[in-house]
């Protein structure tokens, strides 16, 4: 048996008559007659009877085409993928990233993303840097965020963003005055550090060794959310992406600039010798867009992106 024959007669079980089939495969009458006798010779089997000029469906007949239109399901499938395909480059987008954008820059990103491409199928996880790594790194995810830290080998990547680093403080903190924050001024004060393997971390203790500055660590932690919530429950005061910190300010958190300037800085990755498909690139103008026009970071009370 072949397509044709196959075809002829879905056609004709889905429009009972040999004429309609006819018009739907946009072939002669005698065309569809001569494709279902050459199926019948090809499986043995009668598949019509012919009453009064009419042909009436075997049971076999019904039986074989239950198989079929689980074929022409398939096709269907097929066809709507290589649509999926040849419009977006690809049917999914799977994108990973660290808690500090995923919980801030990414949802306004694919929210956009979502908005052009409404058939594309999203996957998104917001893990450790060094975990959006190895996801892009063995090339299940199509692009991570990260922060800086992270071991780069496997992976080709750009920057992606920088935010300047601020200090949180409670209400009455007795920094709380103060427009910017030194080194000297955190010697001997409850600190709530960052994880030592963090870069901008490593960036601000050297800082603070050059000016003999100590502040007393109280807890460490890898997330400047977690620093931002640990601060407002008066621990003390820690370094963090203003980024992240937004949410907090609404529940009284104070963000004061610390200088010298130290950044956060994240990086775009994606996996090394592939060509981004299309959908992956508007995920990526997207990320972009969202980075450069409504990152919040702060100044002075007032939101604003650190550069």
């Amino acid at each position: 048996m072949n397509l044709r024959q196959i075809e002829a007669f879905h056609a004709l079980m889905t429009n009972q008559t040999a004429s309609r089939a006819a018009e739907v495969l946009r072939i002669s009458q005698p065309a569809v007659s001569k494709a279902i006798q050459e199926l019948e010779r090809k499986v043995g089997f009668a598949l019509f009877e012919r009453v009064k000029s009419r042909l009436v469906p075997t049971a076999e007949a019904h039986l074989l085409h239950r198989e079929v239109e689980r074929c022409f399901t398939g096709m269907d499938q097929l066809r709507h993928a290589a649509a999926r395909i040849r419009d977006f480059g690809a049917g999914e987008l799977k994108l990973a990233s660290l808690a500090s954008l995923a919980n801030t820059l990414v949802p306004l990103a694919l929210r956009d993303f979502h908005n052009r491409h409404p058939g594309v199928a999203i996957t998104f996880q917001s893990r450790m840097s060094s975990e959006v790594r190895d996801l892009v790194a063995s090339g299940q995810f199509d692009l991570g965020l990260a922060a800086d830290e992270i071991d780069l080998t496997g992976v080709d990547y750009r920057e992606y963003a920088k935010y300047r680093a601020h200090i949180a403080l409670y209400p009455g903190h007795p920094l709380e005055k103060r427009d910017r924050i030194a080194p000297r001024d955190l010697h001997g004060l409850p600190f709530v550090a960052l994880a030592p393997q963090d870069t901008t971390r490593r960036m601000a203790d050297q800082i603070l060794r050059e000016h003999e500055s100590e502040p007393q660590v109280i807890l460490e932690t890898p997330f400047s959310a977690t620093v931002c919530a640990m601060v407002l429950a008066g621990l003390g005061c820690g370094l963090v992406n203003p980024l992240t910190a937004h949410p907090y300010v609404n529940l009284g958190l104070v963000l004061k600039p610390f200088t010298p300037t130290v950044y956060f800085r994240s990086l775009l990755l994606y996996p090394t010798d592939r060509r981004p498909s299309r959908i992956v690139r508007d995920c990526i103008a997207a990320l972009d867009a969202v980075a450069n026009g409504k990152a919040l970071g702060y100044r002075g009370g007032t939101a604003v992106r650190g550069d």
